[in-house]
């Protein structure tokens, strides 16, 4: 607001305020008050001192409304209580060239004594504030941190010097067809405050949908990765047979030997890559199996991508929609959107739900989307280990150091890539007392292999099989 707004608002509210007592105090934000001066007709008087916005009018509003916006008194809204509850308002003066009001009082105590205080509207910009002065001038409270000489609690007050205090020439608003100006200015902020609040919602929105969209392409491209580094499962069964068929006739050199190859026109000599520790049967098994591994990794991985191509598209299509909502301004529909619950996949809902029923337990998803659940005391890690995990997931502890009990959740029964269980043995460590070790031995075992002992202290464990890895302790995976 400029001088000569603040001017022509003054002169409207001055002549309804003055005379009335001071009821009580809604403080609507770090920044804004709204003042019972009990008109009888629904009105209060606003005071805003957003350095970017500030102004005092009128507005009209539900005692529910102020209510709900402002549940509880904030420190400022008390000291008015307790110095202006039930003080007279005997003037509502304008600063000259200046955009400052004041609001003088007449009060009393408990036991009756009189005295005077001021309120001081000051509408300055980035000096903006409201302060609470006593009868000499002092200041006995400001609304915002106070800055400045004159300023602070306990000084002499002083208008802020010129330079933090230059009007605005432009008006944002005029009466126009509205009854009083408090009314044009009223609905000219709510406007804009509307604005603001479907900008913030928009933009929340809209960093929901890529955070899910960015999730699913991290996890795209490590499906990729996967794929290639299981190779061709063809592949590595044609070598496991050409190992068998050369038994008597491949010529062998360390790590090296070479074969016939009979799948291929003219049966040429081929040169491959062995494990000098092995026998060609033992390599030849060992091709096998990883042409089993890769051949059910890569009908894992087909049906998973098709899954994540499922939800990219859908989580597309929802952005098309936002955008549509968005560039059509419509507030209804933004807040029906949903935001992050609308866009979460069944699989996302399932987990959540899941999880959901496990108090005390902090909540990773692996690179490959596992889901990671990390207890956070002996007894959570009981509850944890003994009632949630279910025999097929994987338990990990940090060896012989108090820690977290870390359950990788396993519900397909199937092998956990090697990548989450560094993942999470990382975690292990990380919620343990060796966290600051720079290398720290995991155990890790499957659910099924976990006993209690009798009358042990809680999160105490009996382990009849298990295997150790050593990892670096971290937290680099997705917390939930």
């Amino acid at each position: 607001m400029n001088d000569q707004t603040i001017n022509a608002i003054v002169r409207e509210i001055a002549p309804a305020l003055v005379g009335r007592l001071m009821g009580k105090v809604f403080q609507l934000s770090r920044v804004a008050l709204a003042i019972d001066f009990r008109p009888g007709d629904g009105r209060y008087l606003f005071i805003s001192v957003a350095p970017s916005q500030p102004g005092i009018y009128f507005i009209e509003r539900r005692v529910r409304e102020l209510e709900k916006q402002a549940p509880t008194s904030q420190p400022f809204a008390l000291v008015l209580r307790k110095q202006l509850g039930r003080a007279k308002l005997i003037s509502v003066v304008k600063d000259e060239a200046d955009r400052i009001v004041r609001f003088s009082f007449n009060a009393s105590d408990e036991v009756g004594n009189c005295f005077v205080r001021t309120l001081v509207a000051q509408l300055t910009g980035k000096a903006a504030n409201l302060l609470l002065l006593n009868e000499h001038g002092y200041i006995i409270d400001t609304l915002r941190p106070p800055r400045g000489e004159g300023q602070e609690i306990g000084n002499l007050y002083l208008p802020p010097p010129l330079h933090l205090n230059e009007s605005p020439a432009h008006v944002p608003f005029d009466q126009g067809s509205f009854s009083t100006l408090s009314e044009a200015a009223d609905e000219y902020y709510r406007r804009l405050e509307a604005a603001r609040r479907f900008n913030s919602h928009a933009t929340t929105a809209r960093a929901r949908l890529h955070k899910e969209i960015a999730q699913r392409e991290k996890l795209r491209a490590h499906l990729a990765k996967d794929l290639e580094a299981h190779g061709n499962a063809d592949e590595h069964k044609k070598i496991g047979d050409l190992l068998l068929a050369n038994i008597s006739n491949a010529k062998r050199d360390g790590s090296k030997v070479t074969l016939t190859d009979y799948y291929a026109e003219n049966a040429p000599q081929i040169e491959l890559d062995v494990d000098e520790n092995l026998t060609l049967q033992a390599e030849a098994a060992r091709r096998f199996s990883r042409y089993t591994k890769a051949r059910r990794a890569t009908q894992e991985i087909a049906h998973r991508r098709a899954a994540l191509e499922k939800e990219m598209e859908t989580l597309r299509g929802r952005e098309s929609e936002l955008e549509v909502i968005i560039n059509a301004r419509d507030e209804a529909a933004l807040e029906n959107f949903g935001g992050e619950a609308k866009t979460q996949t069944r699989s996302t809902k399932s987990q959540k739900k899941s999880s959901a029923d496990v108090p005390g337990a902090r909540r990773y998803r692996s690179s490959d989307g596992f889901e990671i659940l990390v207890g956070r005391g002996a007894r959570d890690n009981d509850q944890l280990t003994f009632r949630i995990a279910k025999p097929q997931d994987l338990w990990l502890h940090a060896a012989d150091y108090p820690g977290s009990h870390v359950i990788i959740r396993n519900s397909t029964r199937k092998d956990i890539p090697h990548r989450t269980i560094i993942e999470a043995a990382q975690l292990a460590a990380h919620f343990s007392q060796a966290k600051r070790d720079t290398k720290v031995d995991v155990h890790f075992t499957q659910r099924k292999f976990l006993s209690k002992p009798k009358g042990a202290a809680p999160g105490l464990v009996r382990m009849s099989s298990f295997r150790s890895i050593t990892v670096e302790p971290g937290e680099g995976v997705e917390r939930l």
